[in-house]
Order: C-alpha cells, then sequence, then structure tokens
C-alpha cells in the first residue's frame, strides 16, 4: 500500500460513446456542452480530460475531426488540464475513423484499449420507456451483437504509429488478459515506463465489479511490470463509481470519475455536470488525506511530452 501522502491523479471522462441521451438529460453533447463541461471538471480538480466527440444534433457518438475541433481548442484555452482523446470512439466505427482526430491532434495522451472484447449496455434498453432520439434504441440494444475490436495488431500499429508523435498512453483493461497483453508489447519493445493502466471494472463483457477483482488486477500488474513502472487507475462503471475508485485510492491508485462512466452522483441521484463528481470523489480523497495531482503534477508522474507540443 503507498504512502498516504502521495498524490492522487483525477481524471474525468466527459461524455463517452455508450451512453445515450435518454439515459440523462445532463449528458453532454453539444461542442459547447462539453467544453463548458470539461473545463469545469478540470476547474473543479481533475488533471486529466478523456474526450469523446458527439453529433450535436442528435448526440449520436462521431470521430469527426471537425467536431472535436469545435471544443478541443476552447478547453486546452481555457485549462491546463492534460488532453486525453479516445482511440476507442465506439463499436460502430472503424479504426481509421477512430484515429482521424488523434492522427491530426497529436495529444499528450490517448487511451487505448488492450484488447478486443464484448462490450454491452444492451440489458439497460428493457429500463428506458421513452427514447429522446430516434438512434438510440438500436444502438444500446445492438450492442448485445457488437465486439469492440483491437486485435494484437491493431494496438501494434497504433503504439508504433503514436511512439512517433510523443503521444502516451491510458491503456484500459478490461480484464486480466488486457494486462498480459500489455506485457506482451512490452516485451516486443514497443513500452517504456510509466505506464498508466486504467483497470475498468462493471461493464458487461469485463471484469465484475466485485472488490476482489481489484486485487487481482493490481497483484498481476505488480508481477508484470513492478509498481515502480506504472501508475494504477479504477474506473468503475454506474453505481459501483464512488465506492471502487475511494478503493482503489486507499490500494495506491488514481481515479477516474466522468458521466462517460456513470450518470449518477449519488444513489437515484444524476449528476447535473461532470464536475459534481469530480468534487465529490475530491472530497473523499482529501477527507482521506490524499493530495490531489494537479496537470503538471502528472504531466511528471506519466512523463508526457508537454502541452506546448501539442496541434490540437
Amino acid at each position: 500500500m503507498s504512502n498516504a501522502n502521495r498524490k492522487v491523479i483525477i481524471t474525468c471522462a466527459v461524455t463517452g460513446s455508450a451512453h445515450v441521451p435518454s439515459m440523462s438529460e445532463y449528458l453532454p453533447l453539444t461542442p459547447e456542452d462539453i467544453a463548458t463541461q470539461a473545463i469545469e471538471a478540470a476547474e473543479a480538480g481533475a488533471a486529466i480530460l478523456h474526450l469523446h466527440a458527439r453529433n450535436p444534433s442528435d448526440g449520436r457518438p462521431t470521430p469527426s475531426p471537425a467536431v472535436y475541433r469545435q471544443f478541443v481548442p476552447a478547453i486546452a484555452q481555457a485549462t491546463d488540464a492534460v488532453i486525453n482523446i479516445t482511440t476507442g470512439g465506439s463499436t460502430r466505427m472503424t479504426l481509421d475513423e477512430r484515429l482521424a482526430y488523434p492522427r491530426l491532434a497529436k495529444p499528450e495522451m490517448c487511451s487505448l484499449n488492450m484488447g478486443s472484447m464484448n462490450f454491452s449496455l444492451h440489458p439497460i434498453a428493457a429500463k428506458i420507456s421513452s427514447w429522446k432520439y430516434d438512434w438510440e434504441k438500436d444502438y444500446v440494444e445492438g450492442m448485445e451483437d457488437m465486439i469492440f475490436r483491437n486485435t494484437f495488431r491493431d494496438i501494434k500499429n497504433i503504439l508504433t504509429e503514436f511512439a512517433d508523435y510523443g503521444t502516451r498512453f491510458e491503456f484500459e483493461c478490461y480484464d486480466v488478459g488486457h494486462l498480459y497483453n500489455l506485457a506482451h508489447f512490452l516485451d516486443l519493445g514497443l513500452l517504456k515506463p510509466p505506464f498508466f493502466i486504467q483497470s475498468v471494472f462493471g461493464i458487461l463483457g469485463g471484469l465484475g465489479p466485485d472488490p476482489e477483482n481489484m486485487m487481482v488486477m493490481r497483484t498481476t500488474a505488480d508481477r508484470l511490470f513492478g509498481r515502480d513502472n506504472y501508475h494504477f487507475s479504477i474506473l468503475g462503471a454506474g453505481k459501483h463509481q464512488m465506492s471502487l475508485v475511494t478503493m482503489g485510492a486507499i490500494m495506491g491508485g488514481n481515479v477516474r470519475v466522468g458521466l462517460e462512466d456513470s450518470v449518477y452522483v449519488a444513489k437515484g441521484v444524476k449528476a447535473r455536470t461532470n464536475a459534481e463528481q469530480v468534487r465529490k470523489i475530491r472530497g473523499i480523497l482529501e477527507a482521506l488525506s490524499f493530495e490531489i495531482a494537479t496537470p503538471a503534477d502528472a504531466r511528471q508522474m506519466l512523463g508526457l511530452k508537454g502541452a506546448d507540443k501539442v496541434t490540437l
């Protein structure tokens, strides 16, 4: 267990691609809303902003660089938070679509899912009686028969290409096997520490939200990489968000919150903004005597190239 006085990085995932507008009226959809909520989250204490784009007309996930450019530069201008652009996009996008904006922006960080997997929220469809947009119902129900693709070759090509940009990664690991996939690429010489491992719990298709699974991921990462060579972070989906990320911090990890991961801030209470979730976890962490990492701290801890070397 790490020293209680260490600094904890808060990542905020602002909108994502899995949740649909009918799940929460507060989910940011337009470039203006995404920018506003991201900036507020940074002001509340998020050192890293994990960003997806949505079609402003109906909230559908989009890989369009033109849409990204309507909000990412505004966020970068208003805050010094680390900009982290998804390479995951959504299960409906091709790899080239998912990489379209990251290739142009060459950000300090990108997310990278460490394997192909079933990834689904389809059981939620039965709980929604009224859909705001026509595309949503088929999108959510269709997840039952969709696979998120990231083959070994896909991952190798991303790592090789983005090494030329100086971009580092939030390695999203939804299962123990994803840690071994990460170790495989380390063995190939395509990675260098420190790694930022985002352990994901509670997504159907990945590890469940059992606290014991957190210990399995932590100890496995220790064996594969050595604790000094990586930074552990926790993502708890849905109702498991706050309890799991708090436990993760106590175990020596960092935390991720945001409306991509949960639309709630408490049981039965929807989060009106991403900043609400950031403020809540920050309060919990500070009550436990943890210090919150600044963007400068995060850059130093993760070995990032710096915002001045980005073409957002």
